[in-house]
C-alpha cells in the first residue's frame, strides 16, 4: 500500500466483498471497463471506490441514484477510513457539498455528474467513474452510461465500473466495453441467510380512483404493529422496515403505527425529510435504544443499508413516473411493485441474520405483478434528457452507446417542448438559451420560469415557486400559493430543505430590477413553465370544478381553487371519481391566474381567427379568440369565400360524399366512369369516394363556391360536376365505350344498369323481356369488347326467367325448359318452339299479328 493509500484490509473488515477485490483488480489489469454484480450489503459500494483510488492519482467519482444514498455512502467510507467527511472522502448533491482539494473519492448523484460534464466533458482530473445501482435503470444513470462511453473513446485511461445488486451483466458489459469485446464481469455471491415468507392479504382494496386507500394503510399499520410486538419479544435488538409507495403513505402508516404500538421508535425515511433525519435512520441505534420501526419508500430497496432490520413488511406497491401521451402529461403513478423490487425489499431482513418478510397481498396477486420495473427511459418525460443530449452534441442520443434508445414518441414530444422554450434549433442543437437552461439544476420548463419570471415577480418568489415544484414536496389541496405560505412559516418539516433550494436557485440568476415578491405572481411563474397547462373553469358544482386546459385536456379540482376562473396548472394526472370531477384527470398542483398574466405567459398560444363550419347544409362563421384549446371569445361574422370553401371541404372530408343527394342521372354517370377506370385505367378518372375526395377541386370547385355562398347541398346537380372529369380527347368515345342504353332487336333502347362505383368489377346488367330478344345470337360487349353484358330475361310480368351472358347458348338449351313452364302461364304471349326464327316483339301474339 502506497503512502496515502486507503487501507482496504481495515475498511473491508467483515465485508464479504473484500474477498472479491482480487478479481476486480485482475479485471482492471485487462480492461478499463468492468461490470460488478453483488448482492446488497456485501460492501461493493464501500470497497470498490478506494480500490480504484489506490490504483490511480486522480479523483474517483461514484454516482448514486439518490442524495441520501450519496451522503450515507460517503459518510460510511470516511468513518471506516478514519478521516473527516470532506477530507479524503466527500460528496456533492443538490444543495449540499462536502469536498476539498484533498478529496480522492467523491460520491455524487447521477444528475450532478451529468451537469458537471456539460462544463467539463473530458472530466479533467478524474481517473475513474463508478456508476452504482445500475439495475434501477434510472434515466440519469442510463444517460451517464451513454455519455461516458463516448468520453472513453477519447480517454482510454478513464476507468468505468458499473455496479448493481441484480443486473443484466452481459448486456451492460457489451455496452460499456470496447466495440470488439464486452467488458469483464466480476460476480460475487454470498450464501443468503434464511428468509421466512409470510402473507397477510388485505381484506380491502389497495387502490381506488384516488390512489392508495386509507383502509389499506390501516391494514399495513395493523400488520406492522402486531408483527413488531411479536418480533421484539423474541429479539429486542431487531428492527422492522416497512415499505410504502410514497412519502404521503409513509407518514400515514407511521402515524397509525405510533397510535397502535407504543414503546417503539417509529421513524420515517424518504427523500422529503431533512438530511439529518435521514442520516440518523441509516446510522442505526444504540443497544439501549428502543426497537425501531422504519417506514420508507423504495429509497431503502437497494441503495441504502439500514442496520438491525430482521423483519420487512411490504405493501407491494410502488410509485413510478408514467407518461400519458394522450393527454401530454407525466406524473407519478401508484401500481403493483415489480417482483424483483419485492425480492430486494425482502433481502433487507437477511443482511446480517435470518429474517422474515410479510407481504400484504396474497400469493396470486404477487405472482401477477410485473417481473421487473420498466426502465425509466421508457416511461418518463424526456425534456430534461433531450436538452442535456442536445448540449452534449448528440441530439436524441444519436451516436451514443446506450442500454435503450429514447422512445421516438416521447422524444418527439420533448423536442417540441424544447423548441417552444427556444432551447434547441431546427436541427435539434442546443441554443445559447438552451445551454443556460441546462445549467440550472431543474427541468427545462422550470428553469425557463425561473429565468423569465424573475423580472416579472421578483427573483425570490420565482425561486421559491421553482424550488417547491422541483422539490417533489406535498401540496395540500393542490394550492401552490398556500403551500408557499406554510413553507415560509416553517411549518412543514421539509421547509428547511425548500428554503435552501430556493436560496441556491436565487443565486443562479442575475438580480432583476422591479418585480413583485408577493404571492400574486405564483400563477404567472407556473404559467411560464407550463403555458400549455393554463386552464379555464368550464363547470362548477358542489363536488368541485372542471377546468379546460390549453392543451385540450379537461381536469378536475376540489377545494378553494375550484372557485377561481383561471388556473396555472403545474401537475395534472389521470384519475377518476370525485377528485377528477368527471373529467378523467385531476389537478394536483396549481395557482390562481389573472387573464392579464395568462396573456403574458401564453402569448404564443393565443390565436385570433375566423372559424367557418358547414353545418345544417350551410356555412356558418364565427370570429374566435383562443389560447390553445380554450375559447376566449366568439362572435358571428360573415365568412369570406375562401373560409367558406375551406369549411365545405372539411365537411365533405369529415362526412363524405353522402352529404350530397345523388340524382339518378349523377349516380348512373358515376357508375359508367367507374367501369371505364376499372377496365382501362388512366386517363379515365377514379370516381370512388377516395378518388373523388382527393380530386375535389378538379371536379367540384364551382359547387364549393355555391355551397359557400349558402346554397343547400341537396340542390346541387353533381352530374354536370362529374362531367368535368371526362378526359379529352378520349371523352368523345364515352357513349360508345359505356353507353347509357342498349338497343335490343325490337328497337327498344333499354337502360344499362351499371355496377355501383364501389364495386366496378361487377357486371353491367340489361333487364329486358325475353320476347324482345328472339333470334339474338351475339351477346353485346362494352368497353371495346372487354365486358359482356349480363342479361336478365324477364317474363311478360317483368319477373326474371333467366340470367345469362351467352344468348346463343340460352336459345339452344335452357329456353326449352323456360318455354314449357311459361306458355301455359302466359298464353297470350308468343313462346315459339324455334326462337331463332321468331320475330322479336314487345306485344302479345294477337297484337304482333295485327
Amino acid at each position: 500500500m502506497t503512502v496515502g493509500a486507503f487501507d482496504l484490509v481495515s475498511i473491508g473488515d467483515r465485508l464479504s466483498f473484500a474477498g472479491a477485490l482480487d478479481q476486480v483488480s485482475a479485471a482492471l489489469d485487462t480492461s478499463a471497463a468492468v461490470v460488478v454484480s453483488a448482492p446488497p450489503g456485501t460492501g461493493k459500494t464501500t470497497l470498490v471506490p478506494p480500490l480504484l483510488a489506490n490504483r490511480s492519482r486522480g479523483r474517483v467519482i461514484v454516482t448514486q441514484p439518490r442524495r441520501v444514498a450519496a451522503r450515507a455512502a460517503a459518510r460510511r467510507l470516511a468513518q471506516l477510513d478514519g478521516t473527516s467527511l470532506g477530507d479524503r472522502v466527500g460528496f456533492t448533491v443538490r444543495g449540499e457539498r462536502a469536498v476539498s482539494a484533498q478529496t480522492r473519492i467523491e460520491f455524487v448523484t447521477a444528475g450532478v455528474l451529468l451537469r458537471r460534464m456539460l462544463d467539463d466533458p473530458g472530466l479533467d482530473g478524474v481517473d475513474a467513474v463508478v456508476i452504482d445501482e445500475v439495475h434501477e435503470r434510472a434515466l440519469e444513470t442510463d444517460l451517464l452510461i451513454g455519455l461516458l462511453s463516448e468520453v472513453r473513446e477519447l480517454r482510454d485511461d478513464l476507468v468505468l465500473v458499473t455496479m448493481s445488486a441484480t443486473l443484466d451483466a452481459e448486456r451492460i458489459a457489451t455496452v460499456i466495453g470496447p466495440t470488439d469485446r464486452p467488458a469483464p464481469i466480476v460476480e460475487h455471491d454470498v450464501p443468503a441467510f434464511p428468509l421466512t415468507e409470510r402473507w397477510a392479504p388485505s381484506p380491502v382494496p389497495r387502490l381506488d380512483d384516488r390512489g392508495v386507500t386509507w383502509a389499506f394503510l390501516d391494514h399495513v399499520a395493523r400488520v406492522t404493529a402486531s408483527a413488531a410486538l411479536d418480533l421484539t419479544r423474541l429479539d429486542p435488538t431487531a428492527d422492522v422496515l416497512v415499505f410504502a409507495p410514497g412519502a404521503r403513505e409513509v407518514s400515514e402508516i407511521a402515524r397509525r403505527v405510533r397510535d397502535a404500538a407504543g414503546g417503539f421508535d417509529v421513524r420515517e425515511l424518504h427523500g422529503q425529510i431533512p438530511a439529518a433525519e435521514q442520516d440518523a435512520v441509516i446510522r442505526g441505534r444504540r443497544p439501549d435504544d428502543p426497537a425501531r420501526i422504519i417506514v420508507t419508500t423504495s429509497l431503502a430497496e437497494s441503495s441504502l443499508t439500514v442496520p438491525g432490520v430482521r423483519l420487512v413488511v411490504d405493501s407491494c406497491l410502488a410509485r413510478r413516473p408514467q407518461r400519458d401521451a394522450a393527454r401530454g402529461m407525466t406524473g407519478l403513478v401508484t401500481s403493483a411493485a415489480p417482483r424483483s423490487s419485492c425480492v430486494q425489499r425482502a433481502g433487507r431482513a437477511t443482511r446480517q441474520a435470518p429474517g422474515s418478510v410479510i407481504r400484504c397481498v396474497d400469493e396470486r396477486t404477487y405472482a401477477a405483478a410485473p417481473a421487473r420495473p420498466a426502465p425509466e427511459i421508457a416511461t418518463a418525460d424526456l425534456a430534461d434528457a433531450a436538452l442535456l443530449l442536445a448540449c452534449w452534441g448528440a441530439p436524441g442520443g444519436t451516436g451514443l452507446r446506450m442500454l435503450d434508445p429514447l422512445p421516438a414518441d416521447a422524444l418527439a414530444d420533448a423536442l417540441g417542448v424544447l423548441r417552444g422554450l427556444g432551447a434547441i434549433d431546427d436541427d435539434g442543437r442546443a441554443t445559447d438559451a438552451g445551454r443556460a437552461l441546462a445549467r440550472i439544476p431543474t427541468e427545462p420548463r422550470l428553469a425557463r420560469a425561473l429565468r423569465d419570471g424573475s423580472p416579472l415577480v421578483g427573483a425570490r418568489l420565482a425561486a421559491e415557486v421553482v424550488a417547491l415544484l422541483g422539490g417533489d414536496l406535498r401540496i395540500a389541496d393542490a394550492d401552490v400559493a398556500q403551500a408557499l405560505v406554510a413553507l415560509r412559516g416553517g411549518r412543514p418539516k421539509d421547509a428547511r430543505r425548500w428554503r435552501s433550494d430556493a436560496d441556491r436557485l436565487e443565486r443562479m440568476i442575475p438580480p432583476a430590477p422591479g418585480g413583485r415578491s408577493d404571492l400574486d405572481g405564483t400563477g404567472l411563474v407556473i404559467a411560464l413553465a407550463f403555458p400549455e397547462r393554463i386552464a379555464r373553469r368550464v363547470e362548477h358544482t358542489a363536488a368541485g370544478a372542471t377546468f379546460q386546459l390549453a392543451s385540450g385536456t379537461r381536469a378536475g379540482v376540489t377545494g378553494s381553487l375550484a372557485s377561481v376562473e383561471w388556473l396555472a396548472v403545474a401537475d395534472v394526472a389521470r384519475a377518476s371519481g370525485r377528485a377528477a370531477a368527471g373529467s378523467g384527470a385531476v389537478i394536483r398542483s396549481a395557482a390562481a391566474l389573472t387573464q392579464e398574466q395568462m396573456e403574458r405567459a401564453a402569448s404564443h398560444l393565443i390565436t385570433d381567427r375566423i372559424e367557418a363550419e358547414f353545418t345544417g347544409g350551410r356555412v356558418q362563421a364565427r370570429r374566435e379568440r383562443r389560447v390553445g384549446a380554450i375559447l376566449l371569445s366568439s362572435a358571428p361574422v360573415k365568412a369570406s369565400t375562401e373560409d367558406g370553401r375551406d369549411a365545405v371541404r372539411r365537411a365533405i372530408r369529415r362526412d363524405g360524399l353522402s352529404m350530397f343527394g345523388w340524382s339518378d342521372t349523377a349516380d348512373a354517370l358515376r357508375r359508367r366512369l367507374a367501369l371505364l377506370h376499372h377496365e382501362l385505367g388512366a386517363p379515365w378518372p377514379d370516381v370512388s369516394d377516395t378518388g373523388l375526395l382527393a380530386a375535389l377541386d378538379a371536379w367540384l370547385a364551382p359547387e364549393l363556391d355555391t355551397l359557400a355562398a349558402g346554397t343547400p347541398a341537396g340542390r346541387l346537380d353533381l352530374s354536370s360536376a362529374l362531367r368535368r372529369l371526362l378526359p379529352w380527347p378520349e371523352a368523345v368515345r364515352f357513349d360508345d365505350l359505356a353507353p347509357e342504353r342498349l338497343e335490343v332487336p325490337t328497337g327498344s333502347r333499354i337502360r344499362i344498369d351499371y355496377a355501383p362505383a364501389d364495386d366496378p368489377a361487377a357486371r353491367p346488367v340489361v333487364a329486358v323481356k325475353l320476347q324482345e330478344c328472339f333470334g339474338w345470337a351475339e351477346t353485346p360487349r362494352l368497353v371495346d369488347g372487354r365486358v359482356p353484358v349480363l342479361f336478365h330475361l324477364l317474363s311478360p310480368a317483368g319477373r326474371p326467367l333467366a340470367v345469362t351472358d351467352d344468348l346463343a347458348s340460352f336459345w339452344s338449351g335452357p329456353y326449352a325448359q323456360v318455354r314449357a313452364e311459361m306458355r301455359g302461364r302466359y298464353p297470350k304471349h308468343p313462346w315459339p318452339e324455334d326462337p331463332w326464327a321468331a320475330t322479336p316483339t314487345r306485344h302479345t301474339t294477337r297484337r304482333a299479328r295485327d
